[in-house]
């Protein structure tokens, strides 16, 4: 079993990966394998809406969107981490997000979703419902842990000093995990949940 792991921060080895990094450790544990993608200082445009991935299968813009998407189609869950700006996630983060939920075309029903988010101390409750939507929108099951899955920290290192921060990302790995092994075993019984063809209800005729 794999999960991506996407950290939107744009500092390598900052607090945010302090966080992921506990989570590592216990996917490791779990047998599960992980790979992570830094994003947060890549030049990442956002959408702009054209279509053009109903036709090509894929964003028009080739970045670091389509990079990952073939990674985020083989895995089984995916985690989603934020360093906190103005009580929302890293724009680039964002952008990244929009144009990767929407461009791809595979299924993501029973991927697994966790999101994580970073900040020295306030917004991230705000960030946290933000970034769980991409993954409610596309029919993943959100994990959860024993509080919602934040570490605080500002100055390089200090989210090494969340005891509390630290341990909900533990708890959040070892429930994701024990989701990913259930999901996979009742895939292999009884499938996929039945599909319905899409409906669009429109407000203004």
């Amino acid at each position: 079993m794999k999960v991506l792991m996407i950290n939107g921060s744009p500092r390598a080895g900052g607090n945010t990966s302090i966080a992921l990094a506990e989570m590592e450790k216990v996917f490791a544990e779990e047998g599960i394998e992980t790979e992570t993608i830094q994003i947060g200082a890549q030049a990442i445009r956002g959408c702009i809406a054209c279509g053009s991935c109903a036709k090509l299968g894929r964003c028009v813009f080739d970045d670091a969107v389509n990079q990952a998407a073939p990674k985020f189609e083989a895995a089984d869950g995916l985690v989603v981490a934020s360093p906190v700006y103005y009580a929302s996630a890293n724009g680039t983060l964002v952008s990244f997000l929009d144009r990767l939920f929407y461009s791809t075309p595979f299924d993501k029903t029973m991927k697994v979703g966790a999101s994580v988010v970073v900040a020295r101390r306030g917004g991230l409750s705000a960030t946290f419902d933000e970034l769980n939507k991409y993954f409610t929108i596309a029919g993943m099951p959100v994990a959860s842990s024993r509080y919602w899955n934040s570490v605080h920290g500002r100055l390089p290192g200090e989210a090494a000093q969340d005891a509390e921060g630290l341990q909900t990302m533990r708890v959040l790995a070892r429930n994701m995990a024990f989701l990913l092994k259930s999901i996979a075993l009742g895939k292999e019984k009884y499938g996929l949940p039945a599909k319905e063809a899409p409906q669009q209800t429109n407000f203004i005729r």
